[in-house]
């Protein structure tokens, strides 16, 4: 496989200009305005970021995408899908809610959103996979699936459970409904907190395969019949049902590129990651802990694989910020040094695979040619 291009532009600006007008030519530059939108539905995927968090991308940022595709005549949207967990994400409303707290609407972003999986994280459509080897299907957001081009507008992060955060990430977890997102977590069982129960059944109403039952009136998730659709999760009010099984293996790293090729086959797509306040963990948290890099710069490319790769290797080359969970472990004197900034962030991560199977699966190459632009 040829080298993918990766088009890179940091954060300097000259008086006079703007991050967006960097922005705004970096991603022409990297080809996006040759992508065929006359008359397209065009879905711009990116994270709104959880109430309390202010890592999250501002919506300038998706403001400059979704100009440049309203001029090439396509229809943009901002879209996610909801949350697994509890939270301010946990079903349309509040997740739109959430957005608009957080400064995404028509008025800043250009574009209406749409939430991806619908009002509960239910309205899925299930996707073959190409080349899949752990799964063969993948459950994606149906309004995701519905637009003609696909564009991932990528916080690149750190992460506790996938080392990093970027286009990979965005797409493959971003996209799954919260049955995908189920499957790619661990394929686990929901469980109900009877403290937090109220005994509305509301969840037995939702759920896929009758599993729930009130013998002692409250809600009881029977783990032999549960099948992992996490419908429960989103028909409940009160917070009672989380899912307790979480895996943070290569298992879940090699499903999430999965999920990604099947968001990302068959279509047009296009990939952008801001390298910048480089959080230790992901932008679904309430809060976020100091950067443990400093902000490097804008990526752009065809290839998602690719433009994580150089992002990957940018921030392994970047020194380690003073005062962050990176240079905390650092500093301990029995630390055991991964000479890696994810794993030494956040040791137990397995970061490597995502890239790796999503390159054997084809979805794109890990070699690719760096262009810098001023």
């Amino acid at each position: 496989m040829e080298k993918s291009k990766v088009y890179f532009t940091d954060f300097r600006v000259q008086v006079g200009t703007s991050l967006l007008e960097k922005l705004k030519r970096l991603c022409i530059a990297a080809g996006l305005t040759k992508i065929d939108m006359e008359g397209k539905f065009v879905a711009i995927k990116m994270h709104f970021g959880e109430l309390g968090n202010m890592a999250f991308l501002r919506p300038q940022y998706a403001k400059v995408i979704s100009d440049l595709v309203k001029e090439k005549g396509g229809i943009p949207f901002l879209t996610d899908c909801n949350t697994l967990y509890p939270g301010s994400r946990k079903h349309a409303l509040e997740h739109m809610n959430c957005a608009n707290f957080n400064g995404f609407n028509p008025t800043t972003t250009g574009c209406q959103i749409i939430i991806g999986d619908g009002l509960r994280g239910t309205d899925e459509e299930e996707v073959p996979i190409k080349n899949g080897e752990v799964l063969k299907t993948a459950k994606i957001g149906r309004a995701i699936m519905d637009a003609d081009i696909f564009i991932s507008l990528a916080h690149f992060k750190g992460h506790e459970m996938t080392g990093f955060g970027g286009a990979i990430k965005n797409i493959g977890m971003g996209c799954g409904s919260r049955a995908g997102k189920m499957e790619q977590h661990s394929s686990g069982k929901c469980v109900v907190d009877a403290e937090k129960c109220r005994g509305c059944r509301r969840c037995a109403k939702e759920c896929g395969s009758n599993a729930i039952t009130y013998d002692s009136g409250k809600a009881y998730i029977n783990p032999d019949i549960c099948k992992g659709c996490g419908r429960c999760i989103g028909a409940c009010s009160f917070d009672a049902i989380e899912n307790e099984n979480w895996d943070a293996g290569d298992q879940l790293d090699r499903k999430m590129a999965e999920y990604a090729q099947a968001v990302c086959q068959d279509r047009p797509c296009f990939h952008v990651n801001l390298a910048m306040d480089i959080s230790p963990n992901c932008d679904c948290h309430d809060e976020n802990d100091a950067p443990i890099l400093p902000n490097i710069g804008m990526f752009a490319s065809l290839d998602p694989v690719a433009i994580d790769q150089a992002c990957v290797d940018a921030c392994q080359k970047a020194a380690p910020n003073p005062n962050s969970q990176l240079s905390d472990n650092l500093a301990k004197p029995d630390w055991n040094h991964h000479h890696d900034h994810f794993m030494d962030s956040n040791p137990n991560v397995h970061w490597k695979e995502t890239l790796e199977h999503a390159e054997k699966i084809g979805l794109g190459t890990r070699e690719y040619e760096l262009v810098k632009l001023k």
